[in-house]
Parts: structure tokens; C-alpha cells; sequence
């Protein structure tokens, strides 16, 4: 390569003499009278770690609107306890505690699922009870008055 590519202000002049270190002189006379030795390096496959599922979103759903007794705070307790645990490496602690949040959830959702169809049964059927206790007393109070009519005439 010429000096002037790499040095375009040193066009025409030769580029300065270096002093060789010691490295340098010690690594060229090895060059010269070993062969090269080759290296090989036994890499084991990668072991890949299974999807472990914390319910995190879900748990978070529940907390946040279906937290009944207590158990969407409960399950998201337990899904970050095994987010965590995957984290650092523990796919059965992972495993165990995103059961324990899933099944958290599952109580959590059908409980609140539970009380809510509850309200409405209870709801329609005391909206109709308390329809036939209106009518009721509207049928005695005009009886009433019809009587109250009959006796003192007009």
C-alpha cells in the first residue's frame, strides 16, 4: 500500500522507520519454527427453557375488577412470585406458582361471575315480588276508597 493513500499529506515521503517491541520479535521467531496448532472448542447445545406462564395480565384483570375475598390481589401476588422465579431460572418454582395464580384466578373470576348472576336473578325476581306488592296495595287502598264511598254516600 502506498503511503500516500493512507497519508495523502506525506505524498512522496517514505513513511518512518518503527522500533519492533518486544512481543513483535518474540512472536516472529515463533512464526518462523512452530506449526500452527489448531484449537477446538466443544460447545454442548443450548438447553432452551419452556414457556412458563405467569397469568400476569390476567391476575391484574382480576385485581382490578373481579377481586373478590381478596383473590385477584392473591393470584397477582403469585404471578409475580413466578415471574420472578423464571427470571432466575427456576422452571419449577416458575411452574408451581403460575398454577397456584392460575387457579387463583379461576376462583377469583368464577366467584365474581357467581355474585354478579346472583344479583340479577335476585334483582329481577324482587323488581317483579315488589311489582305484585305495588299492585297489591294499590287494589286494597281503591277497595278501601270504594268502601269509604259505599258507607258515607255521596
Amino acid at each position: 500500500m502506498e503511503s500516500g493513500a493512507q497519508y495523502p499529506f506525506l505524498a512522496n515521503a517514505p513513511l518512518p522507520r518503527y522500533e519492533q517491541l518486544k512481543e513483535e520479535q518474540e512472536l516472529s521467531a515463533l512464526e518462523a519454527n512452530v506449526p500452527v496448532a489448531t484449537t477446538m472448542v466443544h460447545m454442548s447445545p443450548q438447553v432452551y427453557v419452556t414457556a412458563v406462564r405467569d397469568h400476569v395480565v390476567w391476575s391484574i384483570f382480576n385485581a382490578m375488577f373481579c377481586n373478590c375475598c381478596c383473590l385477584g390481589v392473591m393470584a397477582m401476588a403469585f404471578s409475580v412470585k413466578s415471574r420472578d422465579r423464571k427470571l432466575v431460572g427456576d422452571v419449577e418454582g416458575a411452574t408451581s406458582y403460575g398454577n397456584t395464580a392460575k387457579s387463583l384466578n379461576i376462583a377469583a373470576l368464577l366467584l365474581t361471575l357467581l355474585i354478579i348472576t346472583l344479583v340479577i336473578v335476585l334483582f329481577a325476581t324482587g323488581v317483579i315480588a315488589l311489582k305484585q306488592f305495588i299492585n297489591q296495595m294499590d287494589e286494597e287502598r281503591l277497595n278501601t276508597f270504594d268502601d269509604f264511598v259505599q258507607r258515607h254516600g255521596k
